[in-house]
């Protein structure tokens, strides 16, 4: 069984991109994990998510499914690391 990135790894990737996409001079470790994805400190709109998700599938190498993210509210930093966590697990087992 192949395993994917752990969620410490998650985590850091989902940070660096949105300080990134926030174009912000911040290192991970200073994004609160409760931290508004649109708010004072991050700016991240709908164009910028899916933007966002084509960086952590390829910093990840893992392929994240569109239907992954279908009906679900993003609005923290950890909102978005619990699904991209459980998105690079689902595509990294083996049946």
């Amino acid at each position: 069984m192949t395993t994917g990135p752990d969620h410490t790894t998650v985590s850091d990737s989902v940070k660096r991109v949105v300080i990134a996409e926030s174009r912000l001079s911040l290192a991970p470790e200073e994004i609160p994990d409760d931290e508004p994805l649109n708010g004072d400190l991050l700016r991240i709109n709908s164009l910028g998510f899916v933007g966002m998700l084509v960086h952590l599938e390829d910093a990840l190498d893992v392929t994240l499914p569109d239907d992954l993210f279908v009906g679900r509210t993003f609005k923290t930093v950890d909102d978005l690391v619990e699904v991209v966590a459980e998105g690079a697990r689902e595509t990294t087992e083996e049946p």
